[in-house]
């Protein structure tokens, strides 16, 4: 099936991702961490777009962005994955050995209400819930523990627009339910766009999205006759 044509208009959130090609590990250290953080500080600099949150793992990281033209989504993809490929196998000596990424990297566009928090919670809950630390203060990778890190190397984060938890580290830190991580993990699969189904109907003829087909053709009904 071909793919369709992205289409990220500017003012609405987005939740991006995309890992390492068969699950390779990306980031294998500080470094590595390191040298991702500035190539997001320069596609900032070079492709202004606001960061709502982020976490970089060792072989995936996640993206909460809100850009404001059309367009900008892209262009600030295009522009980070192409700078963070070729310092990856530039620093490792694999120029032309392969790709680095699994793909193009996947997005859904997400409503700003409680459906913000919660996928700002699973995006910042991700070191937590593999088990690396005990609070998502302590990673440094992400926009929860980045004060852990040196000033230059923090990425400038906008205030969402609703409203924050008081007790958002406190909350972060506690499980999400099954069926709240089932939703997000289905809209990082289809790029579904993740809120009511309200906005979801109103939302799907400006981003052009559908729902997902089935595979293959499918098999015409037998009738009596038919052997």
């Amino acid at each position: 099936m071909p793919r369709t044509a992205r289409i990220a208009p500017g003012g609405h959130i987005y939740h991006v991702l995309n890992r390492g090609v068969g699950g390779m590990k990306l980031f294998r250290g500080r470094r590595d961490h390191e040298a991702f953080q500035q190539c997001l500080l320069d596609a900032i600099q070079k492709v202004p777009i606001r960061v709502l949150g982020y976490c970089v793992m060792s072989n995936h990281w996640h993206l909460v962005l809100w850009p404001e033209r059309d367009g900008d989504l892209a262009t600030f993809m295009l522009r980070l994955t192409i700078s963070h490929v070729r310092r990856w196998l530039i620093h490792r000596g694999e120029v032309g050995t392969g790709h680095v990424y699994q793909g193009r990297y996947k997005s859904f566009v997400v409503q700003d209400d409680d459906h913000l928090s919660t996928l700002c919670r699973y995006v910042d809950r991700n070191p937590v819930r593999a088990g690396l630390v005990k609070s998502c203060l302590d990673w440094p990778w992400s926009s929860a523990g980045q004060s852990g890190i040196v000033a230059a190397k923090r990425i400038p984060l906008t205030d969402p627009p609703i409203h924050r938890r008081k007790d958002w580290v406190a909350w972060v830190d506690q499980p999400q339910t099954a069926a709240e991580e089932d939703a997000l993990l289905r809209c990082i699969k289809e790029g579904r766009p993740y809120g009511n189904q309200a906005w979801i109907e109103k939302i799907k003829k400006a981003h052009g999205w559908r729902e997902p087909q089935k595979r293959g053709r499918p098999w015409p009904k037998r009738g009596k006759d038919s052997k």
